[in-house]
């Protein structure tokens, strides 16, 4: 550190961030407002700045300076200087150490004091006021990184988008009370990767690994006032910087190994990322990096008043990715990631902010564009939360090809019909079917409704059946947070019970949604632990339960009904990608398969006769027939039929033409039984499912030979 030089090289704009080359680093920092930035150096504790330097060149906007003989490890952040005047946007103030929005290590963390706010907290004035105090001492600070690591050997499993299962975890909550694992590893990178969590997934069939928030993310003051923590992580401090607790040694190739050995299982590895909101919250949060270097331009601000910050996001701030640069820190951020982490794709929250403009949400905004011509990106899996919480904030089936949506209609539509709602036989229909209704249009495919019985928020698949009030009195909002309404039903008695009836219902409704699940068109997602009957106590909003009700327990995988689930949940995921009908790589529409009478999507009542408008909307109609077929290659029709019965009672299902040979290859009556075979009569239990497979030969009636018309005939 001694050896630093007194000023900076000019140094390069490109690329932002610092970077290392072998015998300095350079710095490159946007801000089209600020009028000086000066980057600090700090000695190894981070406690005490050593160096301070001006930034001199500016190009483009970008304030950038060359470090001779600096190295990896160094530690760093900025100073930024301009105006402070909130009433137009500006809120420039040295005082407040910025961390840089491309720092790809973070030392420390955020301790909460006023003085990390630009302004007074306390005064009259508000944040019009200024606040004189030095923030670095409660700052985290940048580290300076060398990113290289060997993925010569790497093969990505590129599984296509038709053929995947996805597998909703959480970095740390996944194997935080995994006994297998060592405990030093336990919630962390390193564990993601163990042998046993590997064989937990490879036996379950799932083909990718969709991991909640791993970029670095704040404590929040509120939560921690209250001793509890961020578990979730959607509060992002940096977007190219790994979550440092999630780490069980202090090399960030810890996760690139983890991805690596996952790849290596065949699976995937999707991020979910935030790019609608920062951590800095409303015009009132703290002075922590994008606000103290370019407020005006990193944030969308109230029009005619931009003191104040757009909140269609719910926390305060809204990214503005109608900037350049600000489009481009989000596609540097994903680019980084896919490329130095091997991440193979990413679920964007509130993804339907990074489409927002002036006049509204637009599926042909700069951000889409950019991201899907992208030669990386574009190439990976990108999926996405189709709302927010502002005008229009609601657009599912709306975004342009190549991105999947979270489709909240399924897992509405499929709780509705199996807690025994009226009138649900169309609207199951349509989600079961791949959802054509929202996405068939520009070419996109069933694939893009992702579909899910449960997901992080909300309640797990066990708790849908076991509660029918949130409880989430251990979040310290008096059980006002969280979603009202889950479309739930306890079958009696809320919550945990002995009742071995009631208990018997909740497994065989559990088992029916998730035969719905995989038998339906789309891409179906499996929140972590639901394959055993992981519960959080009827908590639906476990966003600051970083203990026992966050984290996946897997002792209820040891129980016997744990396990029944679990090979259960397994069965079904091997019979989707055993059939091709179940994974439909494009939508049914009703048409004739070629030289026969049967279509390739047909919908029966249990009678076997076809739905009626008057049945489609009969209120008490609990029964639906399903069936897709498609043509083989040696010209044998291959069939499908999904019945459900969401009544309370047993229905004799009369099977609809052809009478072929049928086996029914799952039941969720009659859980632990094998395919076995049956005519064109089937018993179906109360709130059941069933799954069942035929193959024939079959060809269209031949029409009668015409005779020769008569001469007034053909005169006529």
């Amino acid at each position: 550190m001694n050896s630093l030089p007194d000023r900076l090289e000019a140094g390069s704009p490109y690329p932002l961030g610092a970077t290392f080359d072998g015998l300095g680093v350079n710095f490159a920092v946007f801000s089209a407002n600020a009028e000086k930035i000066e980057l600090c150096v700090f000695e190894p504790t981070g406690r005490r700045e050593i160096k301070r330097y001006e930034l001199t060149e500016w190009t483009d906007e970008v304030w950038h300076g060359y470090l001779p003989e600096a190295r990896p490890g160094l530690l760093y952040g900025y100073r930024a200087y301009g105006r402070y005047a909130p009433e137009e946007g500006h809120r420039f103030n040295p005082n407040k150490l910025l961390l840089d929005p491309y720092a790809k290590q973070l030392h420390g963390e955020v301790r909460w004091t006023d003085a990390l706010h630009g302004y007074q907290v306390r005064s009259r004035r508000e944040d019009l006021s200024f606040d004189r105090r030095d923030s670095a001492p409660a700052m985290p600070k940048g580290v300076v990184v060398d990113t290289h690591f060997d993925w010569s050997g790497d093969i990505r499993p590129n599984t296509p988008w038709s053929d995947t299962v996805i597998y909703e975890a959480h970095a740390k909550g996944l194997t935080k009370l995994f006994e297998e694992v060592a405990p030093q590893e336990r919630g962390t990178f390193a564990a993601l990767s163990h042998p046993r969590v590997i064989d937990h997934l490879k036996r379950l069939g799932v083909t990718a690994v969709e991991l909640m928030p791993i970029h670095a993310f704040v404590q929040d003051r509120f939560l921690q006032e209250k001793g509890l923590r961020n578990y979730w992580g959607y509060n992002t401090l940096s977007y190219f910087a790994p979550e440092q607790s999630y780490f069980a040694g202090n090399s960030h190739n810890e996760l690139r190994l983890a991805v690596r050995r996952l790849h290596a299982a065949g699976l995937e590895v999707i991020m979910d990322v935030v790019y609608n909101h920062t951590c800095e919250g409303s015009e009132r949060g703290p002075t922590l990096s994008w606000r103290g270097l370019d407020n005006a331009t990193y944030y969308r601000h109230v029009q005619d008043n931009p003191r104040y910050t757009i909140n269609d996001t719910g926390t305060g701030n809204t990214l503005n990715l109608e900037k350049a640069r600000v489009i481009q820190m989000v596609a540097d951020s994903l680019r980084y990631w896919a490329t130095s982490f091997g991440i193979d794709g990413f679920r964007f929250d509130l993804g339907l902010t990074l489409g927002r403009e002036e006049h509204g949400f637009n599926p042909g905004a700069a951000f889409f564009d950019v991201i899907r011509q992208d030669p990386i990106l574009g190439r990976l899996k990108l999926s996405t939360e189709p709302w927010d919480i502002g005008p229009g904030g609601y657009q599912l089936g709306n975004f342009p090809p190549s991105f999947a949506e979270w489709n909240d209609k399924y897992r509405d539509g499929v709780r509705k019909y199996w807690r025994g709602d009226p009138s649900m036989r169309g609207e199951l229909a349509a989600r079961i079917s791949g959802s054509s209704d929202l996405f068939d249009r520009r070419a996109r495919r069933p694939w893009a409704s992702v579909n899910a019985l449960a997901v992080h928020d909300g309640f797990t698949l066990a708790d849908t059946v076991a509660y029918e009030q949130r409880h989430n009195e251990a979040n310290g909002e008096d059980n006002r947070d969280g979603h009202s309404e889950n479309y739930s039903r306890n079958w009696g008695v809320e919550g945990p019970t002995d009742d071995p009836a009631i208990n018997d219902a909740r497994q065989r409704v559990m088992r029916s949604m998730l035969t719905t699940l995989f038998t339906s068109l789309g891409t179906p997602l499996l929140l972590s632990g639901d394959e055993f009957g992981r519960s959080q106590g009827g908590n639906n909003n476990a966003y600051c339960q970083d203990n026992e009700i966050g984290w996946v327990d897997w002792s209820k995988r040891d129980t016997p009904e744990g396990q029944a689930l679990l090979a259960f949940t397994s069965r079904l995921i091997a019979l989707r990608h055993q059939h091709e009908l179940l994974r439909a790589p494009s939508f049914l529409h009703a048409e004739k398969l070629p030289g026969t009478d049967i279509n390739d999507l047909e919908w029966w009542d249990e009678q076997g006769q076809p739905l009626s408008s008057d049945d489609w909307n009969n209120p008490e109609g609990r029964a639906l027939v399903m069936r897709r077929a498609r043509q083989l290659e040696d010209g044998r029709i291959e069939g499908m039929t999904l019945l459900l019965n969401a009544s309370g009672d047993a229905i004799t299902f009369t099977l609809p033409a052809p009478d072929v040979p049928r086996t029914v290859l799952v039941d969720s009556a009659r859980p632990d039984e094998d395919a076995f075979e049956i005519g064109n009569e089937y018993e179906l239990g109360p709130q059941s499912a069933a799954l069942i497979h035929w193959v024939a030969d079959i060809a269209e009636p031949e029409a009668p030979a015409e005779t020769e018309a008569a001469p007034e005939e053909q005169t006529a």
